[in-house]
């Protein structure tokens, strides 16, 4: 591509690879039977404190409304990857966590998603990693 490339065709490609990415992901997430908005909730809980976050706070996270993310609590709950207790702050509230076993899980996640994304990015030189980063970094603020 030459610095004149229109600005809809990099997008497109943009999209294009980040489609590969997403469909890489989930092809090798399949062996796990949990859903992208699943394995998104396990992410969300294994970045956040230990003590477990409010639903409510995990809906704000994926972006999705609290019926929702009941439902995606509920599918992991029932798979032994999350518990609830309740807020010691707030009796109302519940708080949402990882068990040992959906931190393992979790932590087996960020490995295979790695492994598929080194598998798309491999063709690229050291260099094109690097720039990669940096444009990507700048995208990203």
């Amino acid at each position: 591509m030459t610095d004149d490339v229109p600005a809809d065709s990099l997008g497109e490609a943009f999209g294009a690879v980040a489609r590969r990415l997403r469909m890489a992901s989930m092809a090798a997430l399949a062996q796990y039977d949990v859903t992208p908005s699943q394995v998104r909730a396990i992410r969300v809980l294994a970045t956040q404190d230990s003590g477990g976050v409010r639903s409510k706070e995990l809906a704000e996270h994926l972006r999705i409304a609290p019926r929702s993310t009941t439902e995606v609590v509920d599918a992991l709950e029932e798979k032994g990857l999350v518990t609830r207790s309740p807020d010691p702050g707030d009796r109302r509230a519940t708080l949402v966590s990882l068990t040992d076993r959906g931190r393992a899980l979790a932590e087996e996640v960020r490995r295979t998603r790695g492994v598929a994304s080194e598998q798309l990015l491999e063709r690229l030189t050291q260099t094109d990693r690097e720039d990669l980063a940096r444009i990507l970094g700048k995208l990203q603020d």
